[in-house]
């Protein structure tokens, strides 16, 4: 590279004061100086990247490609000053979060109130494109916290347990096992299941149904919670859902919620990080508060409970 940071700089400054004099006072260099290093940058690139029309320096072709670069290349520098500054100050910094799951951010905003509350200068950050690779991401050093609930075990990732929710059988309120506290897995044969795709990575179809030998009538992917919601209401299927995906509707009578089993299928859920990254004490907050939140995942699944009268 023939040009350096400072000429850059010049550049910036020449072309928003339209003035040699200007600029210098603006980088505090005399205007000898100034144009000292103009000559400098125009004669390693073999053009003039400003036409001197009187006292106003006004910018050539050349000029203006090179201030588009300059513009961008000087920001995403300073930016990146800052966040490794950032890196050696606690109290500020920025954390890339993923989950496993689209629709599992329902325990983020009161999180990030107390958070905010003792970390302001700490941003938080949702990264949707790393959910359905959450631990590629992580150790790409693409992101600071997963929160997963099948982790891969690997030697760098670090895991947290945070809490367990229940997994349960979501159907209409005119479902023939509606009437039922509890469903077996037998009582799902030729049931028409709707899942989330793909039907590979079932949990009611994997862990479930297959060991048990039953199988069900029709499989529907769908790959919207809310659709998925709206399809078992009108009593097209039934679906395994977390507990608190679908509480506000168990609420209104639309769905019913029942629990899969004597004993319920509870899913543990975990905050990943790599276990060589520097300690950071905002991250360790972070992930304390998530361990808390684990209380209003229970709380929900009880309230579900007792709507069943399974409690």
């Amino acid at each position: 590279m023939n040009l350096e940071i400072r000429h850059l700089k010049l550049l910036m400054a020449v072309a928003d004061e339209e003035s040699i004099t200007a600029a210098g006072k603006r980088l505090h260099l005399t205007q000898s100086a100034l144009s000292h290093q103009l000559r400098d940058a125009e004669e390693k690139l073999g053009t003039p990247l400003f036409l001197r029309l009187g006292k106003r320096m006004a910018l050539t072709a050349a000029g203006t490609r090179l201030l588009e670069v300059a513009r961008r290349v000087l920001k995403e520098l300073k930016d990146a000053e800052e966040q490794v500054l950032a890196l050696n100050d606690e109290s500020r910094g920025v954390i890339r979060l993923s989950t496993e799951c689209y629709t599992c951010y329902h325990w983020l905003p009161p999180i990030l109130s107390c958070f905010h509350a003792k970390y302001p200068k700490v941003e938080v950050t949702i990264c949707m494109e790393a959910t359905h690779r959450p631990v590629d991401e992580l150790l790409a050093g693409n992101l600071d916290v997963a929160i997963m609930y099948r982790p891969t075990e690997h030697k760098n990732l670090q895991l947290s347990l945070l809490w367990e929710d229940e997994l349960m059988l979501v159907m209409s309120p005119r479902h023939r096992l509606a009437a039922r506290r509890n469903i077996q897995a037998q009582d799902l044969e030729g049931e028409t299941l709707l899942l989330y795709p793909p039907r590979e990575e079932s949990t009611l179809l994997r862990e479930v149904l297959e060991p048990a030998g039953v199988a069900p009538g029709r499989i529907m992917e769908i790959p919207l919670t809310e659709a998925i919601v709206e399809m078992a209401a009108g009593d097209a299927g039934i679906a395994l859902m977390g507990a608190w995906s679908v509480a506000p509707q168990v609420a209104t009578g639309r769905i019913v919620a029942r629990p899969l089993g004597d004993s319920g299928l509870l899913r543990p859920w975990y905050a990943v990080t790599l276990r060589n990254r520097p300690k950071v004490a905002y991250l360790t907050e972070f992930v304390r508060l998530l361990t808390m939140s684990g209380s209003a995942a229970t709380a929900t699944t009880n309230r579900l409970h007792a709507s069943a009268g399974t409690l």
